[in-house]
């Protein structure tokens, strides 16, 4: 029986990984660390409730607990970052096609957004949730949802508009 658990898992992981870790990077506005981190850390949550939820839905309780976790790690004041006199050099910069671009572009927007607002943003436009499952991810009433989901994509036309285009 353990065996049969630990294979179904890791069957699972290994069909969603990059897709959860996609989302997480938005989760956590295209910080790949912490998406890393944040990641690991629902699939450890994950593991333990396998045997309740993978028959249901073991994709849903990932991105609720990623959408909590994100939103808890985000209220935390400081990262263990330490500042340096000198930065380091940055990475060679490779040839780029406009849809990269565009993705960097709208992370890098997305980030300013604040944190339920882009959960909100992110569950029900890149994973294309009803608003009643956003709602139910983000522990709050549909009304709630929908407004912040309106104000997201507000404020990201409003941030998108001002931004100049990557070149």
């Amino acid at each position: 029986m353990g065996q049969l658990r630990a294979d179904e898992f890791d069957r699972f992981v290994a069909a969603r990984w990059s897709a959860l870790l996609h989302l997480a990077r938005l989760f956590t506005g295209g910080d790949r660390h912490r998406a890393e981190d944040l990641l690991q850390e629902a699939l450890v949550k994950l593991w333990f409730a396998w045997p309740k939820v993978a028959k249901e839905a073991p994709e849903a309780y990932v991105r609720r607990v990623l959408a909590r976790a994100a939103a808890r790690s985000a209220r935390r004041r400081w990262w263990g970052e330490h500042p340096v006199d000198q930065l380091p050099d940055p990475p060679e910069v490779a040839d780029e096609t406009a849809a990269v671009d565009e993705q960097t572009r709208l992370e890098a927007v997305l980030a300013l957004l604040p944190v339920r607002q882009r959960a909100a943003v992110v569950l029900r436009y890149y994973q294309d949730l009803p608003e009643r499952d956003v709602a139910e991810v983000l522990g709050c009433p549909v009304g709630t949802a929908r407004s912040l989901t309106a104000r997201g994509v507000a404020r990201l036309r409003q941030l998108l508009a001002e931004a100049e285009p990557v070149e």
